[in-house]
């Protein structure tokens, strides 16, 4: 398709058609029709059209009625009608139900029609430019949206006036938010036992840093930090606030679990690593029980059950990695290989693993390249 705009000119007579054709050809894709009747199909199969021009006088179908059909059709078309001084209740209804952009009355000025033309012309892709930008506009307000709803902090904006202009699913959540916040004040939104304790947080200076750890009285013991933060504008005043709502009651929870975890690595006993693999096994299985009796449902205490199920399964593959190289023969290399991976991608502290879990992988890595085995536990 051409990149030039296109321009539908609608007369019965073709000696019209012919001189307006003429004039436009230079600037515009030119398409004519002879009749109201072949112009709609013209721009139901043709379209988009930038500009339509349409005689007012035609057989079947008059200009007016004609355009108004264009307007339910194809609103984003720039409608001109060409009318006589006589007509000029022709032009009132034209302008009233077809919305005519303008109206050229006959016999017409050529330079009058070809700036009136360039005019819809520009008027009909700047509208096009505005709801690009308005479209680009929207999706990239959805996709923040999805962004902030997938934190897993609550965040809440909120102007000088405490008025709630943005908030987030966490922040709802957590809050105790249940309708529509945007453009009320956040007193109005949040239960008022709760905002007490965030009143509480923002201090006298709503602009003023600090924070205050509580337990929310709307979702079940789930304990938050509050942290107030200046929402900028450049080199002016504050113009509000943002409240950070950090999930904070798996931490006791997980800071048991990284001090298990970080164990195995810093110190192996005289025993060998298997006596405290499984003794952390049991301490993790119990820390996971804690979280699920917990019922609290949080992106925090989701991603430390996760965590503890992994760690599970990589201590879980080490340890059959281990047996089965000391009680078979033969065991299969292959499924060796492929546990020792697994274990390594679930374990969570990365490439820091214990050092006879990495004397394990290199005994498997040689019983995989040679087929010898001394059947000796490592771990």
């Amino acid at each position: 398709m051409s990149e030039r705009p296109r321009l539908l000119v609608v007369d019965d007579e073709e000696a019209i058609l012919e001189t307006m054709t003429f004039t436009f050809e230079d600037d515009y894709d030119v398409l004519t029709a002879t009749s109201a009747v072949k112009a709609l199909e013209l721009l139901d199969r043709e379209g988009p059209v930038a500009v339509v021009l349409s005689d007012q006088r035609m057989p079947e179908m008059t200009g007016v009625e004609f355009l108004t059909e264009v307007f339910q059709r194809h609103p984003d078309t720039v409608r001109i009608i060409l009318t006589g001084f006589a007509d000029m209740d022709a032009i009132i209804h034209a302008i009233n139900d077809g919305h005519v952009y303008a109206y050229i009355t006959k016999p017409w000025e050529p330079d009058q029609l070809r700036q009136v033309i360039r005019r819809a012309v520009e008027h009909y892709e700047l509208e096009r430019e505005n709801e690009r930008l308005v479209s680009d506009l929207r999706d990239s307000n959805h996709f923040l949206e999805a962004v902030m709803d997938h934190l897993g902090m609550g965040a809440v904006a909120v102007d000088s006036e405490g008025i709630v202009r943005a908030v987030n699913r966490p922040a709802a959540d957590y809050l105790g938010i249940t309708e529509h916040a945007h453009g009320k004040l956040l007193s109005e939104v949040v239960p008022p036992a709760l905002m007490e304790k965030v009143a509480a947080a923002k201090g006298d200076d709503q602009t003023e840093r600090g924070y205050q750890d509580l337990e929310l009285p709307v979702a079940g013991g789930v304990k938050l930090r509050l942290s107030m933060h200046p929402l900028e504008s450049g080199d002016g005043p504050a113009i509000g606030q943002v409240i950070l709502a950090k999930e904070i009651s798996h931490e006791p929870l997980r800071r048991r679990f990284e001090d298990i975890v970080e164990g195995l690595v810093d110190g192996e006993s005289e025993q060998g690593l298997r006596p405290r693999f499984i003794e952390s096994e049991k301490a993790i299985a119990a820390l996971q029980d804690e979280v699920r009796t917990a019922g609290i449902a949080t992106p925090g205490m989701g991603e430390l059950s996760d965590r503890a199920s992994r760690t599970l399964t990589a201590i879980e593959y080490w340890l059959a990695a281990d047996d089965a190289l000391a009680t078979e023969e033969f065991p299969d290399a292959q499924v060796l290989m492929n546990r020792m991976r697994v274990a390594s991608e679930r374990w969570p502290l990365g490439e820091r693993l214990p050092e006879r879990v990495r004397e394990l992988g290199r005994r498997v890595e040689a019983y995989y390249e040679s087929g010898e085995n001394p059947k000796q536990l490592v771990l």
